[in-house]
């Protein structure tokens, strides 16, 4: 990728991140369509041996582009009429679904609650080419005043009980009537069957399994589709 290319606002957050990361390019084609994702480029250095299924709570999990985020962006590829609909990518850090969904033709909206997390993101949207994203702050605990959607998603966003209701709350806010929500997790998520459990009580569950075989693990995420009752 050549920075020089970037408009000059996206080139300034590039290099003011570069300052403090080192930085690469992850691509990712799907169908016809290619996207890049700026993140930091040693993970593991900068996770200084955090396990992301160990303490959730130290965990910075917008970092890395997850397996889960991956399968999604298939699946959102996958919906019709993308060029008639509106989606809202929550908790999306490097932004992997929505992004490919932004290529895809769909006017997106990437949510998450740190300025370097959208930092990233603004960057990423630039660098694929896309003027069909936004970037917004989404405190789940605080949900601004804000338009409905077509699509609601989110990848790897279940992993604290105290934040089911939040979640919830901001699907009821944030969700079209008729809207459709897509959910992507490792199925190793112990709150995984906890929220499914919560939300059918309001919601029409459908799921999915699909496995990736990583450095010679077998990894298992669940997708699962939502829409409302009634």
């Amino acid at each position: 990728m050549d920075i020089r290319t970037l408009p000059e606002e996206e080139r300034r957050i590039y290099n003011s991140l570069r300052a403090k990361y080192k930085l690469t390019f992850d691509t990712l084609k799907v169908q016809e369509k290619t996207i890049r994702l700026l993140k930091v480029a040693d993970i593991e250095e900068f996770l200084d041996g955090k396990d992301p299924f160990a303490n959730v709570e130290e965990f910075p999990f917008w970092v890395k582009l997850w397996e889960a985020a991956m399968v999604l962006s298939y699946v959102l590829a996958s919906v019709p009429d993308a060029k008639e609909k509106t989606l809202l990518e929550i908790g999306a850090g490097l932004g992997a679904p929505g992004i490919t969904a932004a290529g895809c033709g769909f006017s997106v909206t990437l949510s998450d609650y740190e300025d370097i997390i959208m930092d990233f993101q603004k960057v990423s949207v630039a660098a694929s080419g896309l003027s069909n994203v936004r970037c917004i702050h989404l405190d789940w605990l605080n949900p601004p005043k804000m338009e409905s959607f077509d699509i609601l998603t989110a990848a790897e966003v279940l992993f604290r009980e105290e934040f089911f209701d939040p979640l919830l709350n901001v699907f009821r806010r944030y969700l079209k009537p008729g809207g459709t929500i897509y959910l992507a997790h490792d199925a190793r998520r112990k709150c995984l069957p906890l929220f499914m459990e919560r939300a059918k009580e309001e919601y029409d569950i459908a799921g999915s399994k699909q496995c990736i075989n990583k450095d010679g693990e077998k990894i298992t995420i669940i997708v699962n589709r939502l829409r409302a009752k009634g």
